[in-house]
Order: structure tokens, then sequence, then C-alpha cells
């Protein structure tokens, strides 16, 4: 059922990395909010597959964030067929885990590409419409952006680079009348998280956080949270709540990790060897085999 009340009701959202997780459970409640939602992902069966289970007037576009030219074709269609954004959802993204030194280097710059570059890439293309509708930007960022840890050097290092771009953005567009916002998100039950812990180096890591920090929430709490943000224009939001104390406290994670890490990474290195884990999750390997569909920007629904 579609809510009525609503204030973005007959309004135009686009979100990326719809085809699962967090992207597509926003996607649902943006829909029963009576919002005209534009899917972006690299997996276009999954895409229709969600498009076609909203209510309202949705459509889908298989197309590769971190591809300049089609992410601005796109940005074309989706206006001329969903009419001018009115919200955006940068929310693609993928990791990899274990020993920077061990990483294959290809890999290690695609997570900086599609979560820091396809974020700004993204931002870019719908701008236009956004500074027209005074409209609201949401970054899907992550604790990895409030404290770094060992063996996802690249998750991290792109998680905290779209906190500062995302910041950043904000104080440009601030007189402007759009919004920035930034969503932190911690374990989140998606297939990436699910993926992690079939890896010894992941399952650990997770395993040696605190209690609160290693818990793995559902996704449709994380994205009623969001979607909650989107309706306030939040400048922050974090899923779960307790996160936002950890911005009290960021100073002191780094030191306190590396303590930790010096004792800890040996003793469980000697019962599993720590190796690449490769793009992790459906939607990572949907990224290493993206089809040349995905770079044409062609729309799906």
């Amino acid at each position: 059922m579609r809510d009525a009340a609503c204030p973005l009701r007959g309004r135009t959202a686009v979100v990326t990395g719809a085809a699962r997780g967090i992207g597509a459970a926003m996607a649902v409640r943006l829909d029963r909010r009576g919002v005209n939602v534009a899917l972006l992902g690299r997996e276009g069966s999954r895409l229709a597959a969600v498009t076609s289970s909203l209510s309202g007037r949705a459509l889908c576009w298989e197309v590769d964030v971190t591809d300049e030219d089609a992410m601005e074709r796109v940005a074309g269609d989706v206006r001329d067929r969903l009419g001018p954004v009115s919200v955006v959802v940068a929310n693609a993204g993928v990791a990899e885990g274990g020993p920077f030194a061990r990483s294959d280097p290809a890999t290690w710059r695609r997570v900086i590409e599609v979560n820091l570059i396809g974020s700004a890439i993204t931002a870019r293309a719908f701008l236009p419409d956004l500074l027209a509708s005074h409209g609201y930007y949401l970054q899907i960022a992550s604790l990895a952006s409030i404290g770094a840890a060992p063996m996802m050097s690249a998750y991290c290092a792109s998680k905290a680079g779209v906190e500062s771009f995302a910041h950043s953005l904000r104080a440009e567009l601030a007189h402007e009348g759009v919004g920035v916002g930034i969503a932190y998100v911690n374990w989140t039950d998606t297939d990436m998280i699910r993926d992690a812990d079939q890896h010894p180096v992941l399952r650990e890591l997770r395993a040696h956080m605190p209690k609160p920090a290693r818990k793995v929430y559902p996704v449709e709490t994380v994205a009623a949270r969001a979607v909650r943000a989107v309706e306030r224009r939040s400048a922050a939001v974090y899923a779960p709540a307790w996160l936002r104390a950890t911005q009290f406290v960021r100073a002191a994670m780094p030191p306190v990790v590396t303590l930790l890490s010096k004792y800890e990474l040996p003793r469980l290195e000697r019962k599993n060897t720590f190796a690449a884990t490769g793009l992790l999750g459906a939607g990572g390997r949907a990224d290493t085999t993206g089809s040349e569909r995905s770079r044409s920007g062609q729309p799906e629904g």
C-alpha cells in the first residue's frame, strides 16, 4: 500500500546499487511512499525483478556507476521518463578483504573506483536535477568511515573518502538549497556480509569486535532508517542508532585498533592463513563480470 501522506509523494528518487541489499530495500520503501523510483545497478535481471515488485512508477537501468558517459545518459533518460530527480541515494559499493600486501592491485583499485569515484560520478550526473529541485543527496557510508579496521584497507579508505566528499559537497551546496546527508551503517544482512563470513580473515575480524559492533542488523531496519533520513533531509543518520556515539571517540579508535591488532593478528594468522578475498558477494561478482549492456545505460523496464 502506498503512503499518501509522505512529503516525497510524486517526486523522483534515484537509488544506485539497487539490485539487492540496502539499495533494493530502500527502493521498496520509497515506492510505498509514492515516490517514482529509478533503480540503477549492474545486475539487469535482479534490477528487473525488484522493479516489477514495485507498485508505482519505477524503471531500472543496468549501468556501471564508474562510467561517466553512461551515467550522464542515464541521468537524462531518468529525467525524460520519470521526471526531474529530487533525491539521489549513492549506495552502490563493493568490498574485498585480506592483507594489503597480498591484495590484487586491480581489485583494490576497483573498490576505490566504485565506492568513492562512483559516488562522485553519481553526484555529478544528477546534480543539475538536485539544484533545480532543491533536492537531497544521501551518501551511504559506514562505521568504516569513522574507524578503520585491518584487512579492509580499500573499503575503509573508500568509505572515509565518501564521508569527506559528502561533507565537502554539503558545504558547497548549502546556499543552493540542496541537502546532503551521510548514512553510517554497520554490519548489515546482505550478500556481501554473508560472503564475508565465509572467509576466515573477515569472520575473525568481526568476531573480535565489541559485541554491539559485531552484530549483523536486518537490511529492512537499516533501509527504514535511511528512508526516514531522506524524508527529513537529515545531515546524518546512524543504523544502528548507537553508532552516533562513535563520533565522540573516533580520535581514540586508531591507536586502540592498532594495539589490539598487534597482539591479535599474529595469533589469528597461526590458525588461518590470511589471503585476499576478491570482491565479495553476488554484487561483487556481478561487478567483476559486468556485461556490455551495463555500460550502454539502456533502460530495463
